[in-house]
């Protein structure tokens, strides 16, 4: 039972040590980069169906290829377990993405402040919305939307489904750890297929929509799990949690998605802000202007938010371990 929990809890540690001070792998190596190419693979494959059936075995197909590589890495690297829990752990460092989530923010406050066409353009690899016209409030509307949606999709999802499968582990003293960290490996999967496929344009409309649908579905309870961190990290913050809560209640539901408003709405409360994107939703109140400072705050709401999440993770697998 010791090892079970051991390997569980090193192999979180040191994935999250890998992206803090590594952050992305090499592209050449990305599962992520790799997954995208199996999809594409697949696409051209599948489009010419017409019809929804085609995301079905995009989705399908793109999943057992990408797991049956992960599955023969993993046993390639099996003969030893100290290079087995590097690979997995690098592997699992793959599936979410903490680094990046919040320098790209950082990175774009650094912008407005020096140049707002910079901005402008640092912001558009994020949003899908034409930022050529975007005033410095939109943007940084923008920067904190994305980065509080993603909130549940580059961290809180996949480890949410890893420390799941994990529970189960404990309980029944299994040790398949590389069907374990195919879980949020199948969830990151789904995302990255939502992420290139999800659009209701002619062309992905009908092979997009088992992506998106399976993408809503694994994120419907985590989203709802990160609004509640977010709120707590509000009051931890002296921000408006109340607010953030009330908020959230209200607003989450103004977004297309099921799940994204659940983070981004609870935000604009704690931030006591609005966010807004032009014909699409209005999130929060306009108590007051939204300005870069706000990009701080968020940043610091965002990476409270992840580091509760992951105490309580951490917290849950110790106690499952020592009552068992």
């Amino acid at each position: 039972m010791l090892e079970v929990y051991e390997f569980i809890i090193i192999s979180l540690i040191f994935s999250l040590l890998i992206d803090a001070i590594f952050g992305e792998l090499p592209t050449k190596i990305h599962p992520v980069v790799i997954m995208g190419k199996i999809i594409d693979f697949f696409k051209n494959i599948f489009i010419g169906l017409n019809n929804r059936w085609s995301g079905f075995f995009t989705t399908i197909f793109t999943i057992f290829v990408s797991c049956l590589i992960l599955v023969l890495i993993m046993i390639l690297f099996s003969f030893n377990y100290y290079l087995f829990i590097i690979i997995y752990s690098i592997i699992l460092s793959s599936t979410f993405s903490i680094k990046m989530l919040l320098s790209t923010a950082k990175d774009i406050e650094k912008d407005l402040k020096e140049d707002l066409d910079k901005a402008r353009k640092s912001v558009s690899y994020l949003v899908s919305r034409d930022t050529d016209e975007l005033t410095e409030n939109f943007i940084v509307s923008a920067t904190i939307e994305s980065m509080t949606e993603n909130i549940t999709d580059s961290y809180i999802a996949p480890i949410f489904y890893f420390s799941f499968v994990s529970i189960i582990f404990l309980l029944f003293n299994i040790n398949y750890f590389i069907i374990l960290l195919l879980i949020p490996f199948i969830y990151r999967i789904s995302n990255t297929l939502d992420a290139m496929l999800g659009y209701k344009t002619d062309e992905l409309i009908k092979i997009g929509f088992v992506p998106a649908i399976l993408d809503d579905i694994l994120n419907y309870i985590p989203a709802r799990i990160s609004g509640i961190f977010v709120i707590i990290s509000a009051y931890l913050l002296k921000y408006n949690g109340k607010k953030a809560y009330k908020i959230m209640k209200r607003d989450a539901r103004n977004c297309p998605s099921p799940n994204s408003g659940y983070t981004m709405a609870t935000a604009a409360g704690a931030l006591d802000i609005q966010l807004i994107k032009k014909g699409t939703y209005v999130l929060g109140d306009n108590n007051h202007e939204i300005s870069v400072l706000d990009i701080s705050k968020a940043i610091r709401l965002t990476s409270l938010t992840i580091r509760l999440f992951t105490i309580f993770v951490i917290l849950i697998l110790t106690i499952i371990y020592v009552i068992i």
